[in-house]
């Protein structure tokens, strides 16, 4: 099974994602493609969606049983030991690096390297 979710993207590209896919829903594409296809109609959807969003999403032989792929979008995809996860930025933090002001690096947010708080605060004890 594979997803693709356009949003903001020439109407073009959606005529040109119901050649392969069912479009259940504006911008929300599903179907049967192999491999092969899938790779290619993505690379078509990367090439289309301009200055527009693009996910597309298929089931896979791993932990999570899905891979998933992002284009024009700020989110972030990670990989956190194995799992992929999506970082949303924080907008306050993105205004202050567009005025060019230095953060510092407990301001950066997200994960940040070595011992989990739990664990510091469980050898400490």
């Amino acid at each position: 099974m594979v997803v693709v979710v356009v949003a903001a993207c020439p109407p073009g590209l959606r005529g040109e994602l119901t050649r392969w896919l069912l479009e259940i829903s504006p911008g929300t594409f599903v179907g049967k493609l192999s491999k092969r296809v899938r790779e290619r109609v993505w690379q078509r959807v990367v090439d289309g969606v301009g200055t527009g969003r693009a996910t597309i999403v298929w089931s896979a032989n791993n932990e999570q049983g899905l891979e998933f792929l992002t284009h024009g979008d700020t989110w972030k995809v990670s990989d956190f030991d194995g799992l992929r996860l999506i970082t949303r930025p924080d907008p306050q933090q993105a205004e202050l690096r567009r005025k060019g002001v230095k953060l510092a690096d407990s301001d950066k947010g997200g994960l940040q390297q070595g011992w989990s708080m739990a664990s510091r605060n469980r050898r400490r004890g």
